[in-house]
């Protein structure tokens, strides 16, 4: 997937649109330090540019795989153009991560902002309630958001807590706490 050049198009389109966008997954990580491999990008969208979006896609060629009021996931048939996954965010929700969200120059070119580490963990504890099966995956990455320097932490419990998984936190919490104590481990 040409990363770079789907970025660029879908922004222009976003742009126009009048929408804020920010990277998610695995290039928010990347951005924040975290290199991890990736075929496909994450956006995190305004929901109310949703329709337009999803028309434009389509005219684009991509065919949509899912679409639900938060999430939608797109496939190219030309593997350059690749799968583009979205996040769409409500107005409230949109405020706050844009208004706190940084620019990145991941990509040369391309002005697009990056959300701060405890917002891309919000999205991970909604994607490990909202899916089991990728819990793994994401307390990986929301333990590596943690070690971050000046990371609330505070704020990423919060999101576990509202979410009805504060034992998930607290698991993460021993595994940073062991990692950092050589002597805790057995063996």
């Amino acid at each position: 997937m040409d990363f770079a050049k789907v970025l660029a198009e879908v922004a222009r389109f976003l742009d126009g649109e009048g929408a804020r966008f920010a990277l998610a997954g695995a290039f928010a990580l990347r951005a924040h330090g975290l290199g991890r491999l990736t075929s496909d990008l994450d956006l995190v969208v305004e929901a109310k540019v949703q329709p337009a979006l999803l028309g434009f896609l389509a005219s684009r060629g991509y065919e949509q795989l899912h679409a639900s009021e938060g999430y939608s996931n797109h496939l190219h048939t030309d593997a350059s153009w690749g799968r583009l996954d979205f996040i769409y965010v409500d107005d409230h929700t949109a405020g706050r991560l844009f208004g706190s969200a940084a620019h990145t120059g991941l990509f040369s070119g391309i002005d697009v902002l990056v959300p701060r580490a405890e917002h891309i963990a919000a999205m991970k504890v909604h994607a490990i309630k909202s899916n089991p099966g990728r819990t793994f995956k994401e307390l990986a990455d929301i333990q590596f958001l943690l070690g971050l320097p000046g990371v609330d932490e505070k704020e990423i419990r919060g999101y576990f807590e509202k979410a009805g998984l504060s034992g998930r936190f607290d698991e993460i919490k021993k595994n940073l706490a062991s990692d950092r104590d050589p002597g805790s481990h057995s063996g």
